[in-house]
């Protein structure tokens, strides 16, 4: 018997640092990053449907139902698999569009795994990230579902342990194009991957850096503004400044914390510069949903 309603997170990531090593003849960049997942998330209510309609019941700002990437998710599910079955989908959205932190990937590969169960369809981890790589190059990281050092367009993917750490998110109020920042002229495409295996404890990933931050710090004085008080309230706390940085294309950026108290001391001190929306997060090793290394998760 199917499950008929399932209420599925879908969490954000940050790129703890993001090098840009080639560019390849189709245009895609070549990139060395390792991805972290983060406890600020989106929520996906999903209800079975049995006439095969797909349809979004929740209003999305500025993001047409035919480029919601939940609605492109459940029909490309559709195509591959010939399921007769369709689901009513309300999100409801708390990571912030436009930022780097993966929200629209994150959701479809939500969408991905929870109507792997809803559909009763039993397909691997692989196969769906095989699905999801057609709608975006982060996808699979979702649906691998572990803290990753990732290359090629993001897709390549090997798990890696890290120590627990708290995470200050700042916002800025401005959403940054992707595609624009890939093709700008003075962005660097050469930089050497860093060495990490497994075993890492941390240290490695903070000798990197996010080749796509000079270039929006330039064109975003929003970003400039925020990365600025960031740095220097984390300086007055005795925390290293040159841990600050960008996720992804932006335009959010973090600093890694020790802990929740420090963490919300941080929060405390940015708001009170209003250069955006503030959030106090917590790494995750894990997917909600599970992950390919670890099994299915609850219910998943």
């Amino acid at each position: 018997m199917l499950t008929e309603i399932l209420d599925a997170p879908a969490p954000a990531k940050l790129n703890l640092f993001l090098h840009v090593t080639g560019r390849r003849d189709d245009g895609y960049h070549e990139l060395d990053t390792v991805f972290q997942l983060i406890d600020l998330q989106d929520r996906i209510d999903l209800r079975l449907r049995h006439d095969g309609r797909i349809v979004r019941t929740s209003e999305l700002p500025g993001v047409p139902t035919e480029t919601d990437l939940t609605v492109r998710a459940a029909r490309r599910l559709q195509e591959q698999t010939g399921t007769s079955l369709g689901v009513e989908i309300n999100l409801s959205k708390a990571i912030p569009m436009g930022g780097g932190l993966g929200g629209g990937s994150s959701d479809a590969a939500t969408m991905l795994l929870a109507l792997n169960q809803l559909w009763g369809l039993k397909l691997d981890h692989d196969r769906l990230a095989g699905i999801g790589l057609t709608l975006g190059a982060d996808v699979p990281f979702f649906i691998f579902g572990r803290t990753a050092h990732a290359s090629g367009v993001g897709e390549r993917l090997s798990a890696i342990e890290l120590p627990p750490s708290w995470f200050v998110v700042v916002a800025p109020p401005v959403n940054v194009p992707t595609a624009a920042i890939f093709a700008a002229p003075e962005l660097t495409r050469n930089t050497p991957p860093l060495k990490i295996d497994g075993s890492s404890q941390g240290l490695s990933v903070w000798s990197g850096r996010n080749d796509l931050q000079p270039v929006v710090l330039r064109r975003y004085p929003e970003v400039a503004a925020a990365m600025s008080v960031l740095v220097g309230s984390a300086s007055s706390m005795g925390l290293d400044p040159a841990l600050v940085r960008m996720s992804g294309s932006g335009a959010c950026i973090f600093c890694p914390v020790p802990s929740q108290f420090l963490a919300e001391d941080l929060a405390k001190s940015i708001l009170r510069s209003e250069v955006g929306s503030v959030h106090v997060c917590r790494g995750l090793s894990r997917h909600p949903l599970g992950s390919r290394q670890v099994g299915q998760g609850t219910g998943f």
